[in-house]
């Protein structure tokens, strides 16, 4: 039998190393601290140097307000801190960092050397610490600011080595790190250098757009769109003092993946599925399935009403008035993207150019092959993109077109006053049939066509369980929606209804196949009033391959000038690609 267990209280390195573990889960984590602090040091120049992923080498210069030589040894004591002083403090947190964790959790697991030059002080001051403990101090020369270096990471922590990754894949983290905090703090002159090798630098301009050319490239900080941080997207999210600032990407430059999603809170680089929620629900209908936009949004609000205190690594945060902030989020991206819907264009894509992205690879100094970042310092800077450099002319409503023919009896080839447009006419029926079924139904003027025979609908277990589930907690039942679009459906033995009316304009057969595509929406994912219609206006639009003669190309082009989004269809794809005039002459050498 075991013997009886007995409490002790740990000693004070056991419990320096597991604060530790929180803190400093890799080497990226600790770059994001020390980053942290010399912002909140008031920083205007920050350098990174890392070695070996971080493992061996990280060093953090900046030219910020630096510490007091009496108080170096005391900056490496747990809980010591100059951000906050009292349990009320903790209500509204204004700095990066407030817990006095991030120095003594790094020394614990590693050799730290930390020089500082306070304000007003003629020479610097250095300390040394090895797992903790104070090895050396004394008196070095050093201008205003903070050198923190920090060698052999988790040296004495094999645990902690044997979960990291290779080199490079902690490179790429770091670089994710600074790269963010460059977003954040457009204003402050980042440089970050892997392995003696310059990888990425911002410069410091203040301008946001300046910030994201350094991080993503030109070609997308040309197609960003300024959310204006004077408009009103707040209705009652006003009475929280919301403001809701920075830049979205066009439709056209969405990636594959929900990694370019940069959302600051007081300028605090967090992740939150709340805020990708509203982002999503910002763009819907105008991303195709499967593809994510490019963001950099920041949320200024009261300190009081957001809560920083809740994750180990301060990546995470709870607002007061979760509603108030998710609606001024979605309202702002929605309202600044339909107020200026881009017309796609058909352009060369820059191929001289390489910028910071999430996964693009870091050198290493162990790695054969060659790096796809350069050695030296990125020319991004060389021009700055001004405010007519920056996204292209957009616009709600289309230019009055005039259309020529067909390609393959799909694509409409219209002529506009700058050039070429292509319209892919399924797509762009689509949208048109949309917008009208929804103005119908939201009207409840949708026009119903009785059919002379019934026709015959056999369903799934699934279906005729979803067509039999009475409305709850509010919601409608099924059958109630389907009659409000004109749909209406009898039952008729087992697992068989009849069809007995459609909407006017859709025939049994569009009818009934957009019926099946709706109840075969996964289950919880249904909005059904919009499947519903976006279903209808997928089975009623013309389909590629048919052809149209000129009264059908005018008249379809006419009703697509008249929606509310004309760019894309229902789901996301685009309807027009425009080709200028400038590009025709210049691949035809007239330029």
């Amino acid at each position: 039998m075991r013997g009886k267990m007995t409490i002790k209280i740990l000693n004070s390195q056991v419990i320096a190393r597991i604060a530790a573990g929180e803190v400093v889960e890799r080497p990226a984590a600790a770059v994001k601290e020390l980053v942290e602090n010399s912002l909140d040091a008031g920083a205007t120049v920050i350098a990174i140097e890392a070695k070996g992923g971080g493992i061996g080498l990280i060093r953090v210069i900046d030219n910020g307000q630096g510490i007091p030589p009496g108080q170096l040894e005391l900056a490496f004591h747990r809980h010591a801190t100059s951000k906050i002083i009292s349990e009320a403090d903790l209500e509204s947190i204004s700095t990066l960092g407030f817990r006095g964790e991030a120095l003594p959790s790094i020394a614990a697991v590693a050799e730290v050397e930390l020089v500082s030059c306070s304000n007003g002080d003629a020479t610097g001051h250095y300390i040394t610490l090895n797992d903790g403990q104070v090895t050396r101090h004394g008196i070095q020369g050093r201008p205003q600011g903070t050198t923190v270096t920090v060698r052999h990471l988790f040296r004495s922590f094999p645990a902690r080595l044997k979960f990291l990754r290779s080199p490079a894949t902690e490179n790429s983290h770091l670089a994710v790190v600074v790269s963010q905090y460059a977003l954040a703090y457009p204003e402050v002159k980042f440089n970050l250098a892997v392995d003696e090798k310059n990888i990425f630098s911002s410069p410091g301009t203040g301008n946001l757009r300046d910030a994201v050319l350094a991080v993503h490239g030109l070609e997308t900080a040309r197609n960003m769109l300024e959310i204006e941080r004077d408009e009103r997207w707040r209705d009652h999210a006003a009475d929280r003092n919301i403001t809701i600032s920075g830049l979205i990407g066009t439709p056209q430059i969405a990636r594959s993946s929900r990694d370019y999603l940069s959302f600051f809170v007081n300028r605090r680089w967090i992740s939150s599925r709340l805020l990708a929620r509203a982002v999503a629900d910002a763009y819907h209908g105008l991303l195709p399935v499967g593809r994510h936009p490019v963001v950099v949004i920041n949320i200024e609000l009261p300190a009081r009403e957001v809560d920083v205190n809740i994750h180990p690594a301060k990546s995470e945060v709870k607002f007061r008035d979760e509603h108030a902030v998710f609606g001024a989020v979605q309202k702002a991206v929605r309202g600044t993207l339909l107020s200026a819907a881009p017309v796609p264009t058909i352009q060369q894509t820059a191929g001289n150019y390489t910028a910071l992205t999430r996964h693009a690879p870091v050198p290493t100094s162990t790695s054969s092959s060659p790096a796809r970042i350069p050695a030296t310092p990125l020319p991004v800077f060389a021009e700055i993109i001004s405010p007519e450099k920056a996204a292209p002319l957009l616009r709600n409503a289309l230019p009055a077109l005039r259309p020529v023919g067909q390609i393959a009896a799909t694509y409409i080839v219209a002529e506009g006053p700058d050039g070429l447009y292509l319209i892919d006419q399924h797509a762009a029926h689509e949208r048109i049939l949309f917008e009208k079924v929804q103005r119908q139904q939201n009207g409840r003027g949708i026009e119903v066509q009785g059919l002379l025979e019934p026709v015959v609908f056999e369903v799934t277990p699934r279906q005729d369980a979803l067509l039999k589930l009475p409305g709850k907690d509010g919601a409608e039942a099924l059958t109630v929606i389907l009659t409000d679009f004109g749909i209406t459906l009898e039952p008729f033995g087992k697992m068989t209804y009849l069809l007995r009316a459609s909407p006017a304009g859709f025939d049994s057969k569009q009818a009934i196949t957009a019926l099946r595509e709706s109840l075969d929406t996964p289950a919880g994912a249904t909005d059904w009033r919009e499947k519903i219609a976006q279903s209808l206006a997928c089975h009623g639009a013309v389909r590629a391959g048919q052809a149209l003669d000129g009264d059908e190309l005018r008249q379809l082009i006419r009703e697509l000038e008249q929606t509310s989004n004309p760019h894309t269809c229902p789901h996301g794809r685009p309807t027009i690609l425009h080709l200028g005039l400038s590009q025709l002459e210049k691949e035809f050498k007239r330029t």
